[in-house]
Formats: C-alpha cells, structure tokens, sequence
C-alpha cells in the first residue's frame, strides 16, 4: 500500500509564510486522503501586471506574486481584469506559483 504525502516532501514550504501555514494545516486534517487538483487555496491579492495568454501577475497579500489565468467563468462572462483589481486567487497546494482568479472584487 502506498503512504500518502507527508508535508516535508512537498511542497517547498519556505515560498510563503501564509501559504506553508495553510498547507501544514491542510496536511493535518487529510493525512488518509490525497489532496486533488480541484483543493484550491483561496488568497486575496491585487493584479500588478496584464501578460499575453490571458496570464496576469498577482501580488498575493501575504507578500509573494503568483501567475494566474482567468477562470472558465469570468471568460465566460467577459469579465474585465485590470492591473490594481482586487481579486481572489485559488492557488494549487502542488504549484503555489500559479493560480486561477476566480473572483473580482467591485
């Protein structure tokens, strides 16, 4: 039978203070389960920069910037992102560099 993840293998838990925080703790309550692509953490942060491809860089409020894609819905919906929005970013416990924006604050 295969362990499950332990929080010392990955991921590199000195990229963020918030981030390690919340992952410790989410390795805490799911020891049995894996975690999956669709365990989101969600972080508040402002757009700083507009990229091509439809990628935006992010400046996460805990101090880190992640590159992040619209989601499915807001391009659905047109929604507009511009560089100083506020917006909600759900970052990948696997890669906590790159994210999806889920939402755009008014």
């Amino acid at each position: 039978m295969v362990e499950p993840l332990t929080c010392n293998l990955w991921p590199p838990f000195d990229l963020c203070p918030l981030l390690s925080a919340l992952l410790r703790y989410t390795c805490k309550v799911e020891r049995t389960a894996n975690l999956s692509k669709d365990d989101l953490i969600d972080v508040q942060g402002t757009v700083v920069a507009v990229h091509s491809g439809g990628l935006y860089r992010v400046q996460v409020d805990a101090g880190h910037e992640v590159l992040a894609q619209l989601s499915g819905r807001m391009r659905r919906f047109r929604i507009k992102v511009v560089p100083g929005d506020r917006v909600t970013v759900g970052v990948s416990p696997y890669d906590p560099v790159r994210g999806i924006i889920t939402f755009r604050a008014r």
